[in-house]
């Protein structure tokens, strides 16, 4: 069991993935930056979609940046949370780019 979030764009085009672990402290926090508590079942994500528009990317992207700026994770490896707040940073940029291209982006909660 875990998280594994991808996104998409308008054509069904994979556009992003983050994986978290059923038991990793940073998977609610994600939820909580793309106002997707809905969305978060516990040790997975529910199975939906939600359609996510530019200005919900764009509010997440900055709470991103100041959950970044405040060290989130400290707790374990430090290789391995730099290598997770890459890939949060990656999703989270290409959300907004496919965002800015079409108003909107798909997110699949798995």
């Amino acid at each position: 069991m875990g998280h594994d979030i991808s996104s998409f764009n308008r054509a069904g085009q994979q556009i992003g993935y983050v994986r978290f672990t059923m038991g990793d402290v940073n998977a609610p926090l994600f939820y909580d930056l793309l106002d997707a508590n809905e969305y978060y079942a516990g040790v997975s994500g529910s199975g939906e979609v939600a359609i996510l528009p530019l200005d919900q990317v764009k509010k997440a992207l900055k709470a991103f940046d100041r959950w970044k700026a405040k060290d989130f994770g400290h707790k374990g490896n430090q290789e391995f949370l730099l290598w997770q707040r890459n890939e949060i940073q990656k999703f989270m940029n290409s959300c907004l780019e496919t965002a800015r291209k079409e108003g909107t982006v798909k997110v699949f909660f798995g």
